[in-house]
């Protein structure tokens, strides 16, 4: 049980947190709405998956969302074309995949601290974007939206595939060699090389797979929108960063799953309609969000310096 603590901890938060809006709130649960919010949250949920494998490998991609926008952008301009959704989406996907491993090649091939090689792609590839698009919105055609089915039937598609992924990931995370290698990696790089597994190829790996993850992502993001942003990805990356944080994975690496770091999301993402229903001001919901990114740090500290003891 203490070894799952963080992560049922969260689990408890989101519990005490439903349960009051069901005594106070209750129009939250109002079908409709909520199938909203749970499908807004669906491309998050997709990129936070991966960055709980980069960070478990001890490593941090804070370029997500700079990716996000450029593969709405290019996903979009190519739909605007008339290209199928049978080609749009593996294009996204690819496009994601190829940034992911410029980051992947910086830090595992020339061995740079991640932080400041996606830092420098974020600005790089955020600026470039804006330079290209002037801050012009794409016009997506009909058909791609809600991949051609009814809003409703493409809300569920979305949520379905979003929590399908994440069923496979922890599945493959905790039975498949390639999910033990990541572990291994995260806790400490030399022993899993003298281990016989290739610290510097997990790396790449795992960049290229938040990628294409990123690129999937904003495929779904841009069929639940008649409009592409420019910058639609904007924030993106702490969103996740947080939400796999406050979830019980380790910044240090070499520890958490993805059930957590759902909850995380799924907590975070509660605060701001609660705070709209409940009738509070909305200036509270970076406070309220950043006091629990703190407490779960904080926690994960304590653990930690015990477990060090």
């Amino acid at each position: 049980m203490s070894r799952y603590f963080r992560e049922l901890s969260v689990v408890g938060a989101l519990a005490a947190l439903l349960l009051g809006l069901a005594i106070f709130a209750p129009a939250f649960f109002s079908p409709q709405p909520l199938l909203s919010l749970v499908t807004r949250e669906a491309p998050t949920l997709v990129v936070a998956c991966g960055m709980a494998l980069v960070i478990i490998s001890r490593q941090i991609d804070i370029s997500v969302g700079s990716q996000f926008s450029v593969c709405s952008v290019c996903a979009g301009l190519l739909a605007a074309r008339g290209w199928p959704l049978a080609l749009v989406l593996p294009a996204s996907i690819t496009m994601g995949a190829l940034l992911g491993a410029i980051n992947g090649a910086l830090v595992a091939g020339l061995r740079l601290p991640s932080i400041v090689v996606t830092l420098a792609t974020m600005v790089t590839l955020r600026q470039g974007l804006n330079l290209v698009r002037q801050g012009e919105f794409v016009n997506m055609p009909d058909a791609i939206q809600w991949f051609g089915l009814p809003q409703a039937t493409g809300q569920l598609v979305l949520v379905a595939l979003s929590v399908a992924l994440l069923i496979a990931l922890a599945l493959a995370m905790r039975h498949l060699a390639a999910g033990r290698f990541v572990y291994a990696v995260g806790t400490d790089a030399e022993a899993s090389r003298l281990a016989g597994i290739r610290p510097q190829l997990v790396t790449f790996l795992v960049f290229v797979f938040i990628g294409a993850l990123t690129g999937l992502a904003a495929m779904m993001n841009i069929v639940q929108s008649p409009q592409v942003q420019p910058l639609s990805g904007a924030g993106l990356e702490l969103k996740v960063i947080a939400a796999v944080v406050v979830g019980g994975v380790a910044i240090s690496g070499g520890r958490g799953n993805l059930w957590g770091a759902f909850a995380g999301l799924l907590l975070l993402a509660c605060v701001s309609p609660a705070l709209t229903h409940l009738h509070i001001e909305a200036y509270w919901e970076k406070a309220i969000q950043g006091a629990i990114i703190l407490l779960a740090v904080v926690a994960d500290g304590l653990r930690s310096r015990k477990a060090g003891n």
